[in-house]
């Protein structure tokens, strides 16, 4: 009943919005705004074929290897700096300027330095999704208890077990915080590294159809950015239920009292 009740929850607003825009489209002709029927068509055609091996599954594996990467770098960076405080002195003017760069201005010089290439899309990716972790990381490293980081010290546990034990599952919420904004900026980076001098994926197809001006196609496109986007967002919370299934469960006893 209960998945039922949230299956309702999720489905209500979008045919919601479904029926306002099939309402708000009968009987208009506007060529830039297609009718749900005439999107769904076009939908269909576009991207149920060929589509799907040349354009699709690229841009996703590209965007699942920048994830994955950044999500590497940023937990590890984020142990280390987070760890020492002499260390996250030394960085924390670098990861400020850094930082503080728009990741889509540095496509023209990867592109130059990189070349057009898919290394150079997940490089895109990765400078842009890498924050988010990294910093998430550090902060939530620093949160350490203070007494339970003197209680690990006082019975030896050190190293790999310190880690591993305490530090991790300590820092574990603030890094799927993380984490959720890392995928939602991927997405984004995604479309942009194929927009720019590329021949392939779903940015590039996009930017093709509003060219063209095949403007239902344009518009099936970024329906399907919008479904790659949800499709993600409901696997980080299946991931996350199961990662901090502890912080969970001490939630809900914290607001049962």
């Amino acid at each position: 009943m209960t998945i039922l009740k949230s299956l309702g929850y999720a489905l209500t607003l979008p045919a919601l919005l479904l029926i306002i825009w099939w309402a708000s489209t009968l009987g208009e002709t506007n060529f830039f705004f297609p009718t749900p029927a005439l999107l769904a068509e076009a939908f269909t055609a576009t991207w149920f074929g060929e589509r799907i091996l040349s354009d699709v599954l690229p841009s996703i594996g590209r965007l699942i290897v920048g994830v994955a990467s950044a999500l590497t770098i940023g937990i590890v960076l984020g142990l280390l700096i987070g760890s020492f405080r002499w260390l996250r002195d030394l960085t924390e003017p670098a990861l400020e300027f850094f930082r503080a760069i728009p990741p889509p201005v540095l496509v023209p010089v990867l592109m130059l330095v990189m070349g057009i290439t898919d290394s150079m899309k997940i490089v895109v990716i990765i400078s842009g999704c890498v924050w988010p972790v990294l910093l998430n990381t550090i902060e939530g490293v620093r949160a350490v208890d203070g007494v339970l980081s003197d209680s690990s010290r006082t019975y030896g546990i050190q190293g790999w077990a310190r880690v591993k034990y305490l530090v991790l599952p300590s820092a574990g919420p603030q890094i799927m915080a993380g984490i959720r904004q890392c995928l939602s900026v991927g997405l984004i980076l995604m479309v942009i590294s194929e927009m720019f001098a590329s021949s392939s994926g779903l940015g590039f197809t996009i930017v093709q159809f509003q060219r063209s001006f095949a403007i239902p196609e344009m518009w099936s496109g970024i329906v399907l950015l919008g479904l790659i986007g949800v499709a993600l967002s409901f696997i980080f919370q299946w991931t996350e239920r199961r990662v901090l299934r502890w912080y969970h469960g001490l939630r809900e006893v914290e607001n049962a009292v």
